[in-house]
């Protein structure tokens, strides 16, 4: 029986549990120093078992998952490390950094016990082992920073069993990891937040920047809405990266400037056909840092029960609405429904349904 121990049975650690639960010859054991936690974990039926002991958790296993937020990834490492842990046990975490983690590790190294650092690609706009499922890293990227002296039997045991995540496992290095994951998600996340920020001031002299915003602004910078401070604890993790990444943003932005002040329209416009071109080449249907959200628009009559109705037939066909939106009258329709799923199968089985029942759809 192979055990699997993880700390921090949340939205990451919910769903590899999941991933590890119930297939043969695996245990999986949740921790929280929460007792009221540790009692959901095991009635929600994310583990086998679960403990508010931090020494229990980890007296018999074969591999450990440190899911907490990145500010407490030392300490809990440390905390770990101290224990008599079994010979040739495997620690790894899920942080969104690598490099501070990783040097943690070094400083740390014990025989028996391997580190490897891990990240897997993927997420969702809600949080908590109430979010979890086992389908969350499907299709996605998870990266592991193993250091040159982490031995090929201990990274291909781990590769082993995140084979049942049915992620892509990729290998990087931790410092590479770090400016690539800073450019693609953290440097996104801050320049949404500065974005959201700046139209709060004006609006706080008109508040039709505000009800301007609930379409497509809302949409852009839907990750402003990040919790607070799990990003307050990446950002200052990745300082220096970041520094040069916003140093790199605004050589960008004075670009734009110096284009507008010249009237230069040939060159505003190549800077949007190089963008185009770059981001035509992106994957479309593989899971990254920022969830997607697949929407389909339904235009609806003006009578009692009509969103009733269509909720009710996604739900007898076992179709996963993630939000519902009513968005404000237009001339010629009485009224516009949003409607968002987390995967584009339950999108595309939803548009059938309802254009099955007469409804005039739009993806």
């Amino acid at each position: 029986m192979t055990t699997i121990a993880i700390y921090g049975v949340g939205l990451i650690g919910g769903s590899l549990a999941l991933c590890f639960k119930g297939k043969p010859g695996y245990r999986v054991i949740g921790h929280s120093p929460n007792p009221a936690s540790v009692d959901k974990y095991v009635k929600r039926g994310v583990v086998d078992w679960a403990t508010s002991s931090f020494e229990e958790a980890a007296a018999e296993a074969d591999f450990i998952f440190v899911c907490v937020p990145v500010g407490m990834l030392d300490d809990y490492l440390e905390r770990l490390y101290a224990l008599p842990l079994k010979p040739g046990c495997i620690i790894s975490d899920v942080g969104s950094t690598k490099l501070s983690i990783m040097e943690a590790a070094r400083r740390l190294t014990r025989p028996g016990v391997t580190f490897i650092g891990g990240h897997p690609m993927a997420g969702k706009e809600k949080s908590g082992v109430e979010a979890a499922t086992s389908r969350l890293f499907e299709n996605a990227f998870y990266v592991l920073t193993p250091d040159e002296r982490v031995d090929e039997e201990a990274i291909a045991r781990l590769i082993k069993l995140l084979e049942l995540t049915k992620a892509q496992v990729v290998r990087i290095d931790a410092r590479l990891h770090d400016e690539i994951v800073g450019a693609i998600s953290h440097l996104p996340h801050v320049i949404a937040v500065a974005l959201v920020n700046q139209i709060a001031g004006y609006n706080d002299s008109n508040d039709l920047y505000q009800l301007l915003a609930a379409g497509g602004f809302r949409d852009i910078t839907r990750i402003a809405s990040s919790d607070p401070v799990i990003w307050r604890d990446i950002l200052l993790n990745n300082r220096e990266v970041m520094l040069r990444l916003l140093t790199d943003w605004d050589a960008e932005i004075k670009q734009f400037i110096t284009l507008l002040e010249n009237g230069d329209g040939e060159g505003i416009a190549a800077a949007f056909e190089a963008a185009g071109r770059f981001r035509s080449h992106m994957p479309e249907r593989r899971k990254g840092l920022i969830h997607a959200m697949f929407d389909i628009y339904v235009d609806v009559p003006d009578e009692p029960g009509i969103i009733g109705k269509i909720t009710t037939e996604l739900g007898n066909h076992k179709i996963n609405l993630s939000n519902i939106q009513i968005i404000e009258n237009r001339l010629d329709v009485p009224g516009v429904l949003r409607l968002s799923f987390r995967e584009e199968e339950d999108m595309a089985q939803a548009e059938s349904v309802l254009r099955g029942l007469g409804c005039s759809v739009s993806v």
